[in-house]
């Protein structure tokens, strides 16, 4: 699951190892977006490890229900109406307009048939 948040920017995963102690890995492409995540909303995130092999470079695990409540309290949190606009006051120009080009690629999707699938559920591996 990716997250573009007005914090950081997060892809949480289950690895093969996290899934037998109920753990869940969260990464980043920079510490500070891990740091501002256990700062905000996931206190329980455990150390960071850095991984330069890796495509995301940082990286760290915590429990998948404190990630479960992390995800409730940025919904908790969210108080504007123009996400970029956030991104822009709290991180800067620069990652707002990473952002910005993130939204342009995905705006390729509306309106195109060959783009919309549904997704049977219950939703599993």
């Amino acid at each position: 699951m990716w997250l573009l948040t007005p914090i950081g920017f997060f892809s949480i995963v289950c690895k093969p190892n996290d899934g037998s102690d109920g753990m869940l890995t969260v990464r980043s492409r920079n510490q500070a977006d891990l740091e501002n995540l256990r700062e905000h909303w996931l206190p329980e995130l455990g150390e960071i490890v850095i991984t330069r092999g890796n495509d995301y470079r940082y990286r760290a695990r915590a429990p998948r229900e404190a990630v479960a409540r992390a995800m409730s309290r940025a919904i908790e949190a969210l108080d504007y109406d123009n996400f970029k606009s956030r991104v822009w006051r709290t991180q800067g120009y620069e990652r707002a307009h990473v952002y910005g080009e993130v939204w342009e690629l995905l705006h390729g999707l509306q309106g195109k048939a060959e783009h919309e699938q549904t997704v049977p559920v219950p939703l599993q591996g």
